[in-house]
């Protein structure tokens, strides 16, 4: 089996609508359920990533009608990708389409379903690898400073109107008490995910759907499941620890203990979704003065990385820490070595001011 990874998920592109209908919900049959069990099983592949292979291979198979998707040809799959092209689709997204054919047509390949692999010979777009957005110390502190200085000025907001509690539920008070609480609660959540993201170097997803037992670690660390279910530990520092105390303090104040999930919700999967955290950070962008543009949770990770490496981390921890299978994916962040090394030499070689 290859070792291509598996492809990146999320939406669309603007401006290349997807073909076809909405493939939300729609069941996979016969090779095309094969091969996702064998991603699931095998390669323990999470639900966006099968989600991720089951729209691709979808896409793929409304494009080949009336002709069955496990039985395409090497001149129909080309096809298929300049169409991609000409709807729109950067070189990055064909190029992961073509990472997903290519992984089943060999898995259809190997396991005696064809006689040949017809995604083979193919090429991929030419692509370059830009580098990855990244904030300033300054302005991680900027966000985070204005994170907990908008929670604390709405529990100040809350309890200085408490006084009109125990009145009923349905006065104008206890309503607005229970807003109160509800938007300290967004608050914290939102400071406590700023501190974990910047001081973890988690995934999104692997943050939304942190256990409630998380939150109970009593050491210097907490123990995260990443892709293709691999554990790993990841740092937690102490302003980290103390937002999660605050953020702990306004979960028990709505009530929500019992949930399994560190940062509970009403979604359909219990927890915060990715999406939800995103738009939290553009908020909190905003509020920090900042492009909304600039910040999002993979933005903080890359912010951990790279400021990590320019204090003089190794780049095989920076690997472990945020859960690369492959130092090749941590390389992107070489640049800021780079960039440290030329500063090492202008400081500190015996001729650099000659």
């Amino acid at each position: 089996m290859s070792a291509e990874g598996p492809p990146e998920h999320g939406p669309p592109e603007q401006g290349a609508p997807e073909k076809g209908p909405s493939r939300k919900g729609l069941a996979a049959s016969g090779p095309l359920a094969l091969f996702l069990d064998m991603q699931a099983i095998e390669r323990g592949g999470g639900p966006n990533t099968l989600d991720a292979y089951r729209r691709d291979l979808t896409d793929l198979a409304e494009f080949l009608a009336p002709v069955r998707l496990a039985e395409a040809d090497t001149s129909a799959i080309r096809a298929y990708l300049a169409d991609l092209s000409a709807r729109g689709f950067a070189a990055t997204t064909v190029a992961r389409r073509l990472s997903a054919l290519r992984q089943f047509y060999r898995f259809l390949f190997a396991e005696g379903h064809r006689a040949d692999d017809p995604a083979a010979v193919l090429e991929g777009p030419k692509r370059g690898r830009p580098l990855p957005k990244v904030l300033s110390v300054a302005e991680v502190t900027r966000i985070i400073d204005s994170a907990h200085l908008r929670a604390a000025q709405a529990e100040e907001s809350l309890n200085a109107g408490q006084g009109g509690e125990g009145q009923g539920d349905e006065t104008p008070a206890a309503g607005a008490a229970k807003a109160g609480r509800a938007e300290v609660l967004r608050l914290r959540r939102v400071a406590c995910m700023v501190e974990l993201l910047y001081a973890s170097g988690l995934r999104v997803s692997e943050l939304v759907a942190l256990p409630a037992a998380a939150a109970r670690a009593q050491g210097e660390a907490i123990l995260v499941t990443g892709k293709g279910r691999k554990e790993r530990l990841v740092p937690l520092s102490g302003p980290a620890k103390v937002a999660m105390l605050a953020f702990l303090a306004a979960r028990r104040a709505a009530g929500l203990e019992a949930s399994r999930w560190l940062f509970p919700s009403g979604s359909e999967s219990g927890h915060v979704t990715r999406q939800q955290a995103a738009r939290d950070l553009k908020e909190l962008a905003l509020a920090a003065g900042l492009d909304p543009a600039k910040l999002s949770p993979h933005v903080l990770r890359h912010a951990f990385a790279s400021h990590l490496l320019a204090h003089g981390a190794d780049l095989r921890v920076v690997q472990t820490l945020l859960g690369h299978a492959d130092v090749s994916t941590t390389q992107i962040y070489t640049h800021v070595l780079d960039e440290r090394l030329k500063s090492m030499v202008r400081d500190l070689h015996p001729l650099s001011d000659e």
